[in-house]
């Protein structure tokens, strides 16, 4: 089941460290496969720029995970944050289909899976795509799409 946001803002939450929210920002585990290989397709059609990225294992990555009730060390949801309101699971892939070109706002019919499916395959990410050794770092052409936090070496493990 996706996850409802808590009553208050982040932008209220202490713990939540201040960040730049006037586009949409897409929170993903930087250290898996399949997520990156995700970003990097919204990278290549979103020709408009729209989306903001942060990797989970970041400071702020984290703190949002907390804030929300998600466990900040299993990154197990990408979250879509558009317009102060928190998308996860497949809520979250119809929230970025919705933003880019045609076709694929046709795409956004995947909301009304069952988030089974979902988490059938977020359980098993690691094992059947990969585990990168590192967060993604972006090229310095896309650094501006990357929320100043957005990126950070991440331990081998």
């Amino acid at each position: 089941m996706s996850v409802v946001a808590k009553a208050h803002s982040y932008r209220d939450d202490a713990t939540v460290p201040r960040f730049d929210d006037a586009r949409p920002i897409v929170v993903f585990d930087g250290v898996c496969v399949l997520c990156s290989s995700s970003i990097d397709f919204i990278l290549r059609h979103d020709r408009e720029a729209g989306f903001r990225f942060l990797v989970a294992q970041s400071t702020l990555g984290q703190a949002l995970y907390r804030h929300y009730g998600l466990p900040a060390e299993n990154f197990d949801t990408v979250l879509v944050i558009e317009d102060g309101r928190l998308h996860t699971r497949l809520d979250a892939v119809a929230a970025v289909l919705r933003r880019l070109p045609m076709p694929w706002p046709l795409m956004g019919f995947v909301r009304f899976l069952p988030d089974f499916f979902y988490d059938l395959i977020a359980r098993r990410r690691y094992r059947l795509f990969g585990k990168r050794d590192a967060c993604l770092m972006p090229t310095p052409d896309l650094r501006a799409r990357f929320l100043p936090d957005g990126w950070i070496s991440a331990p081998s493990s």
